[in-house]
């Protein structure tokens, strides 16, 4: 498992990034049986089912829409090479890995945190461990899950692009005394 640099630990939520974080897409026909065998294989995780990812966002596979996975691992050249020579008719096998940037948020309010900017249902009946949205966080795009067993505990990913203003947002919604716990 990769390590965590932190980069914010002074409100509600400890905001870190991972040092090292590779993102693979793919873009097939997932109702395939063989594209499916091929990327199980290749990955050694299982295909996640709609919403939902395998392992974290270090190592794992997620679902992003019908026709596309993410691949998260720490070798993405590699991962990239196998999945495009084994799945030859797949739309696209692309490192994505410098396009986008990864957070993990851990303390007590991170669900409030995360509900303060996206339209997502966060109870802890409604979002849990191996749940994974994309959704917006404010006017940004991002996708985020439960990353451990820690109900308390998540990832969220954006566009390299908005990365520092990610960060601001995050470090703005989780200060002192700001959550409004209703999680």
């Amino acid at each position: 498992m990769s390590e965590f640099k932190r980069i914010s630990a002074d409100g509600e939520v400890t905001i870190s990034q991972p040092t090292l974080n590779g993102m693979v897409t793919i873009r097939a026909d997932l109702t395939d049986e063989k594209t499916v065998t091929a990327i199980e294989q290749i990955t050694g995780m299982a295909l996640p089912s709609q919403r939902k990812i395998t392992g974290d966002l270090i190592r794992g596979l997620a679902w992003m829409s019908p026709d596309e996975l993410m691949v998260f691992c720490d070798d993405p050249e590699t991962m990239t090479t196998q999945l495009n020579s084994a799945l030859s008719g797949a739309f696209l096998v692309a490192d994505v890995s410098h396009a986008r940037a990864v957070f993990l948020l851990q303390g007590d309010g991170t669900r409030e945190v995360l509900a303060k900017g996206a339209p997502v249902d966060l109870s802890p009946e409604a979002f849990t461990l191996g749940d994974f949205r994309r959704t917006r966080m404010g006017q940004v795009a991002v996708a985020f899950c439960m990353t451990s067993q820690s109900p308390d505990s998540f990832g969220l990913i954006c566009f390299s692009s908005v990365q520092e203003f990610m960060f601001e947002w995050l470090v703005t919604a989780c200060k002192k005394g700001s959550l409004p716990a209703y999680l």
